[in-house]
């Protein structure tokens, strides 16, 4: 009987674990961002619409549900410039059609001029906006991955 109720806490400690992540565990740490950029407060968006979604997401609350939390890393470099948009929902991210639409217009995947990528798992939704080839989005986009498989 012991056996079962330790095998039933571990389990409940195990899920409670996968679901319990945070905007700070997607985040990039120091030490995980190259020597080559750096953090800033200045607006990176590659196109108007991926930092307006950021700013606005209320204003989308009906098509994508109702934002729980979100954060925002900025980046330069002497090359290049990015930024990565973390949102957490109240519940499950329901508006992936409508994002990909209001992020990339007709075409519904990324291009030169709109070269958002995002992912979503359950209730986060992780968008980077960086020109093709970034290495920043690339360590993050892995981090991300990692993190919520």
């Amino acid at each position: 009987m012991r056996k079962n109720i330790f095998k039933l806490v571990f389990f409940l400690f195990l899920s409670a674990n996968v679901f319990s992540q945070t905007l700070a565990d997607l985040k990039l740490k120091p030490k995980e961002i190259p020597k080559s950029y750096i953090l800033t407060d200045s607006e990176n968006c590659i196109s108007f619409q991926a930092c307006n979604f950021y700013k606005q997401v209320a204003m989308y609350s009906p098509y994508v549900g109702k934002v729980k939390n979100k954060d925002v890393q900025q980046f330069e470099s002497k090359n290049a410039s990015g930024t990565i948009m973390y949102f957490e929902f109240e519940y499950k991210f329901k508006g992936e059609g409508f994002l990909e639409g209001l992020l990339w217009g007709n075409t519904k995947k990324p291009s030169v001029e709109h070269p958002e990528e995002y992912f979503v798992k359950g209730n986060l939704l992780v968008i980077w906006s960086f020109k093709s080839g970034s290495q920043i989005k690339k360590i993050s986009e892995d981090k991300v991955k990692g993190v919520l498989k």
